[in-house]
């Protein structure tokens, strides 16, 4: 099969004011597509457009609360009014905690899902509609290798990501018959500003890691898996080391965990 063209896709993209939204945007954009940007941040996604426009880019900018249910509503209306439609929603919109689970207030799941996945999810219901029209079609899900093994201390950030792997397994199937691709993109620690914005860190650890994936990095390959019409990648080397001694081995991978996970 052909590879996915990029040039002239209308592109949806959330959690886009920083880190991997933010490079997805100006790869996106300089690959020939429209972008839409969407966070909550309104001054950083105009300094993000007027990057994206000075290479000749376009880009929309629409800033909101990914969480609230008018604004998922209107975000799909302005791609149908002022683009015509919609060919790749981009679910990058997250946040995470870190902390024992026993400790922690019911509200930080719940937080923590409704950002991750409940809003992730319906954005998609409301998109399909717009995408089952659109021009060689795809769902981009942003998960975490923590969506195929989780950590300790960031149980309910795991448990979001566990769900958005199976969401994303399932609709896959569904939306086979209708032409509309489903990609889920497993990064190991990214160097953003994820940690920076957690809404709660109850510990003393230092979670920044040296070696951490550059969001450039992600970017371009998520670019790539989409342009060959993948459904799902793993992209560091530890991160499928991980998985597979999970899948492999489970005891060894949960000694380890409880050893040197926290």
């Amino acid at each position: 099969m052909a590879k996915r063209k990029i040039s002239g896709k209308r592109v949806l993209i959330t959690g886009a004011s920083s880190g991997i939204g933010w490079h997805l945007a100006t790869q996106l954009a300089a690959a020939g597509a429209t972008v839409v940007l969407c966070a909550r941040r309104k001054e950083r996604l105009d300094e993000l457009a007027e990057q994206v426009q000075a290479k000749g880019g376009t880009a929309i900018v629409f800033a909101g609360d990914v969480a609230q249910q008018d604004y998922r509503q209107q975000l799909i209306d302005l791609c149908q009014k002022d683009l015509g439609g919609l060919d790749i929603l981009v679910n990058n919109a997250g946040i995470g905690a870190m902390g024992r689970f026993d400790e922690a207030s019911p509200e930080r799941i719940r937080q923590i899902f409704e950002v991750n996945f409940f809003a992730l999810a319906e954005l998609v219901r409301i998109s399909l509609p717009l995408l089952k029209r659109g021009d060689d079609p795809a769902i981009v899900n942003i998960s975490s290798v923590l969506g195929h093994r989780a950590a300790p201390l960031k149980s309910e950030y795991c448990a979001s990501k566990f769900a958005v792997h199976g969401f994303s397994d399932a609709i896959r199937a569904e939306l086979a018959t209708d032409g509309v691709g489903v990609l889920l993109i497993s990064p190991s620690t990214t160097d953003s500003e994820f940690f920076d914005a957690s809404i709660e860190d109850e510990t003393d650890k230092d979670w920044k890691k040296r070696g951490a994936m550059s969001p450039d990095a992600v970017a371009t390959k998520t670019i790539r898996a989409l342009r060959k019409r993948r459904h799902e990648i793993i992209l560091t080397f530890g991160g499928r080391i991980l998985v597979w001694v999970d899948r492999l081995i489970p005891g060894l991978a949960n000694r380890l965990m409880a050893k040197f996970g926290q």
